[in-house]
């Protein structure tokens, strides 16, 4: 094993160590606990990110939880090997509420008896003495204290006092989880202890954590939690400027003990991340001191005590022959006394007197008044009352202050309210103003392990208090050498935690040392070891000195580091190691070959040799290298002044401490520690009574399902559908099943399991259900019937919209193919046209006023007055196929509709529906889907082109260059003929214009255009010229095709023109539909014009 603090590992195992350590931060520790771990009560705080500090509830949402476990017991009683039958388990005040009815299984106030010994041990005794209903038994594996459970048989192994507290944990545990939210994880914590805990009873606690799925992040003494959360809303004086630091104690009195602290609050200037500095509070323990049984339990004794001298004193008990003896051992009588006696103090801390009264005490037909004032509380508690001061005086002396130096006393615990031990504390600290209550007496504890527990955590980020326990005990080692017993002490009961010693031992053998702590006893101090450390390699190591570096046995030292472990305050070895100081070898093997070979192991050794007349040394160099060849007689020479130097260098040397690191192996000492078997019994144990709870409420939504569901069937059978849906015999059956199984549930039901009750519960749903899913079918029916026909009429306007694009389809494959053979004709005639002239066509014939629209044939412009608008998106093309299948989808859906539509009809109300709504909704999903697909096709239709010329879109005028070939031209041609009466709807001006009018407007149009492409022509002179060269380049190879286009265009619109210029002397008509041809270089927006 590598020693500790050196050893090494390979970057790629560090890397994923620091990916797990990372994820389990980012999970695992999303959120902490704070807990108070009282006698009396366990309360809890989370810290959550979006939950800072908030109290952990009850089920019954209080603020604090009862520290009481109980078993419901079972028949018959569980053993050991029926896993399924474990008894019920029951917390908190609902636990302390079976005492008197259960007081074999019911465990109160555990912490006093954490990790103490079972015999001849006072505080068992007292316990025992307070439950007497409760059986302490002796465990066989640590000698601690176990309790034997009556709901158990007797070969079943002892409950321990962590196993039990375990359970407490567990179910704070799952408060919290339902606080944090579904999905949350908690499993960091830190606990609460006295600060007068010794290793024992911290481990003890540790262990019922760990039980409980906690991982302990931190033990923080209660005095130390309080004044923390005293800090977090506070800032003291920074010493390092000149302030003076402030000292408090924090009194604590809880139900199981009382306990003194003195804190020091204090500011200070430390260094932080790079040249900057930052101050940070700091809360340190310098003293405390104590009382091990004064507490609210103690003084809750004294009123048990007195009712039961008063009791016995009563005629009845005399008559009887009752004594104190027989009261006391008898568990229900003692667990009724102690509930009252608690009542009653606490009464008494308000009121002046108060009095209890007892039925059926002892016996059945006994019963008791008890009534008690505070005078009497106090002269009964008159001894307890000298005993309040002590544990002030304990501490003053601890921190070696005196009351003067103290600012305030903080008082924390439930007993502090009683009057009597306020009036105690007046008097010890002689001034009333210093007792404060500036904090919550009953959570401050709570509050301040949460905060500490959040600054543990990396998940979060909170205010910098730097906080300081003590050890509570002094420290010592002890250790065997040379056949004697030899011991040293290492911490003083104020060493703060973290705090780390050397030990020197002269050994040079593998030894074993124990550390233990100084615990006050009645004869004294006794020493109780905590951890047994035995050395591995020290043997070894002292050998490894000796031999390699001549180190002699005498010295070499051996050292050990120990420190008090700053998340326990356990004292722990940190590192151990041996070494001796001897001079270091300078050269090795490297420098025994350079040498050897002339270089030196300096490069002060190499200086070059002189060249002399002989010749009979030379240097050669290579890459800035150099080597010496010398003959025998200086190389000689040259030895013996080597070994000169080496000599005097040897004298020179200084001593280098030469230090090896030990492997060791670490024992808990004092109690034995659980067996593994042991410990993993215990953890099945703990599995199975939370298995057996879940399978119980289980159990108990079943019961409460089947509840409910009788008394649903009694509204069922008078409701008016459910008559309609069912027959006269079907009600009276249910009703009677119903009625049955109302009054089994409160028979022999009661104690059913969960499989009877769920077959009971099947069984009547199965009479139910059947009439009452024709009554929701009914209901449900029409409404599904709409939409399954609204789906299909959808069908069919889908169906009808691809057939008419599928006709339309047709005809433009149909014109397609006429253009195509149109191209080859106009193709022929242009090129023999071509070859056998090159002159311009004849002018037409005709004269009119339309003759001018021939005068730029490289390009026809139109002038438009706002933008055009974009071309409509085309149609989707649809496939034969996916026009059969729509087809035959709508045509299946619609004959199954009107099948079991039919159906339906024959039927009566109480017969199962033909169809159920279900199967409607299917088939409208059907329908649906096949529409959508079709339907997404045509979303997925790219739109026309744009153009590419970012002017012709934002002008507006619009050019429009024709095809650059003459078969481009006759196709753009053919391709634009378009009916007459299309025009004129698209130019509703233009039926009413006469001829002479078009001819001006066809002026005008044209002047106006000739003047855009002037200005258009300035805006882009380089690249207009650039097009117009490429256009008249064009224009010969146009030529005929293009004129004879345009005068057909001519024609068509001139004889268009009169005929409408005649309608107009006749009565309206409806207007023609004749078709005409335009042919066009360019698309042209004739109502523009």
């Amino acid at each position: 094993m590598p020693p500790h603090g050196k050893r090494r590992s390979s970057p790629l195992i560090t890397l994923i160590s620091f990916f797990f350590l990372f994820a389990h931060s980012a999970f695992a520790a999303s959120a902490v606990l704070g807990i108070d771990l009282g006698t009396e009560y366990i309360k809890a705080a989370l810290v959550k990110p979006g939950i800072p500090l908030e109290i952990v509830l009850t089920k019954d949402s209080k603020r604090k939880e009862a520290a009481a476990v109980a078993f419901k017991p079972s028949n018959p009683k569980t053993s050991t090997s029926e896993a399924h039958v474990f008894p019920e388990r029951i917390y908190g005040a609902d636990a302390l509420a079976l005492s008197a009815r259960f007081p074999s299984d019911v465990y109160p106030n555990l912490k006093p008896l954490l990790g103490l010994q079972f015999k001849d041990n006072d505080v068992v005794a007292s316990y025992s003495g307070r439950h007497p209903g409760l059986r302490l038994v002796e465990s066989k594996d640590k000698g601690t204290i176990g309790f034997q459970s009556e709901s158990f048989d007797s070969e079943a192994e002892p409950f321990l006092v962590e196993e039990l507290l375990a359970m407490e944990l567990k179910n704070i545990r799952g408060n919290a989880v339902a606080l944090a939210g579904k999905g949350s994880r908690i499993q960091d914590a830190v606990i609460t202890v006295p600060s007068f805990y010794t290793a024992k009873e911290r481990r003890a606690v540790t262990l019922a954590a760990d039980l409980a799925g906690l991982r302990v992040l931190a033990l923080i003494s209660d005095g130390l939690s309080v004044g923390l959360n005293y800090a977090t809303s506070r800032t003291f004086p920074t010493v390092n400027e000149g302030g003076k630091p402030e000292f408090h104690l924090v009194y604590d009195m809880g139900a199981g003990s009382t306990t003194a602290t003195i804190l020091r609050f204090q500011g200070k200037t430390v260094k932080d991340v790079g040249k900057f500095n930052k101050t940070v509070q700091e809360v340190q323990i310098l003293g405390s001191g104590w009382d091990r049984t004064l507490g609210g339990d103690a003084l809750n004794e004294i009123v048990m005590d007195d009712m039961i001298q008063k009791f016995i004193a009563t005629s009845r008990m005399k008559t009887i022959g009752v004594d104190a003896k027989h009261i006391k051992e008898h568990g229900r009588t003692m667990a009724k006394l102690w509930k009252e006696a608690e009542r009653m103090r606490q009464v008494l801390s308000a009121n002046t007197e108060t009095s209890s009264s007892f039925e059926g005490l002892f016996y059945e037909d006994v019963n008791f008044r008890y009534k008690l004032s505070r005078t009497e509380f106090e002269n009964l508690a008159s001894n307890y009352a000298m005993r309040v001061q002590s544990p002030i005086t304990a501490a003053l002396e601890s921190a070696k202050l005196s009351l003067s130096d103290i600012e305030s006393v903080i008082l924390h615990g439930g007993a502090v309210r009683t009057p009597f031990v306020q009036k105690q504390l007046e008097a010890a600290i002689k001034s009333a103003d210093k007792i404060r209550t500036n904090v919550n007496s009953d959570e401050a504890a709570v509050f301040g392990a949460a905060f500490k527990a959040a600054g543990i955590s990396p998940s979060f980020r909170v205010k910098d208090i730097r906080t300081g326990d003590i050890a509570g005990y002094a420290v010592g080692v002890t250790w065997t050498s040379d056949g004697k017993e030899r011991q040293q002490k290492l911490f003083v009961p104020t060493s703060h935690t973290g705090a780390e010693k050397q030990v020197s031992l002269k050994v040079t053998s593998d030894l074993s040392f124990t550390l233990y702590e100084q615990i006050p006893a009645t004869a004294g101090l006794r020493d109780l070891p905590v951890v047994k450390i035995q050395t591995l390699n020290l043997t070894a190591s002292v050998q490894k000195l000796t031999d390699k570096f001549g180190c002699p046995t005498t010295d070499i030292k051996t050292q050990f580091a120990i420190r008090l472990s700053p998340t326990g305050g356990l004292p722990e070895l940190v590192r151990g190691s041996v070494s001796c100081e001897a001079v270091e070898k300078k050269g090795g093997v490297v420098d025994g070959v350079k040498d050897f070979l002339g270089f030196g192991s300096k490069k002060s050794d190499q200086e070059p040799l002189k060249e002399d007349a002989s010749g009979k040394s030379s240097t050669a160099s290579l890459d800035g290298e150099s080597s010496t060849i010398s003959s025998p007689k200086e190389s000689k020479t040259s030895d013996s002044e080597a070994n000169k130097d080496a000599d005097e260098k040897a004298k020179d040397a200084k001593p280098k401490t030469q230090t090896i690191y030990l492997d060791f192996s670490t024992d808990d000492a004092g109690l034995p520690p659980l067996s593994t078997e042991r410990l993993q019994q215990i953890k099945d144990r703990l599995s199975a009574f939370d298995a057996s709870d879940r399978s119980r409420m289980k159990r108990e939504e079943t019961l409460n399902t089947l509840e409910a569901f009788t008394y649903k069937a009694r509204d069922l059978i008078e409701d008016e559908g459910f008559i309609l849906a069912s027959t006269e015999k079907q009600r009276t059956e249910i009703e009677e099943q119903f009625k049955s199984a109302s009054e089994w549930l409160y028979g022999d039901g009661a104690d059913a399991n969960r499989e009877t009750l769920k077959e009971r519960l099947d069984y009547l749903r199965g009479l139910v259900d059947p009439v009452q899913a024709r009554k929701d079918e009914s209901a449900k029916r029409p409404k599904e019937v709409k939409a399954l026909q609204e789906a299909l009429e959808q069908t069919k306007a889908m169906v009808s919209l691809i057939s008419q694009n599928r006709e339309a389809q047709l005809i433009a494959e149909e014109a397609a193919s006429s253009a195509s053979a149109a191209d080859s004709s106009t193709a022929s005639t242009t090129d023999s046209a071509t070859d056998s002239e090159t002159t311009e066509p004849p002018a037409s014939s005709i004269t009119d006023d339309f003759a001018d629209l021939e005068d730029d044939t490289a390009t026809s412009s139109f002038t438009t007055t706002s933008e055009l608008p974009p071309p409509p998106p085309p149609m989707p093309s649809y496939s034969a196929d996916e026009l059969a299948l729509l087809t035959e989808k709508q045509e299946s859906v619609q004959k199954w509709l009107e099948a079991k539509l039919a159906e339906q009809e024959k039927l009566s109300p109480t017969d199962d529906p033909a169809f159920l709504s279900s199967d409607l909704a299917a088939k409208s999903k059907e329908l649906n889907e096949v529409l959508m697909k079709l339907l997404q096709r045509q979303m997925q239709i790219p739109g026309r082109p744009k153009s590419s010329s970012n002017r012709a879109r934002k002008s507006v005028t619009k050019s429009v260059t024709p095809k650059t070939s003459a078969t481009e031209a006759a196709e753009k041609a053919e391709d634009t003929e378009a009916s007459m009466d299309d025009i004129f709807k698209q130019m509703p001006g233009l039926e009413k214009a006469t001829e002479e009018e078009i001819a001006a407007a066809v002026k005008a149009q044209k002047a106006e255009t000739e003047q855009e492409k002037a200005e258009e022509v300035r805006g882009d002179k380089s690249a207009e010229k650039t097009e117009r060269a490429e256009e008249k380049a064009e224009e010969k190879a146009e030529g005929k095709a293009e004129g004879k286009a345009k005068e057909k265009t001519r024609k068509r619109l001139k004889e268009k023109l009169k005929a409408k210029s005649k309608e107009k002397k006749k009565p309206p008509k409806s207007k023609s539909k004749s078709k005409g041809t335009t042919k066009a270089t360019g698309k042209a927006d004739h109502g523009e014009l």
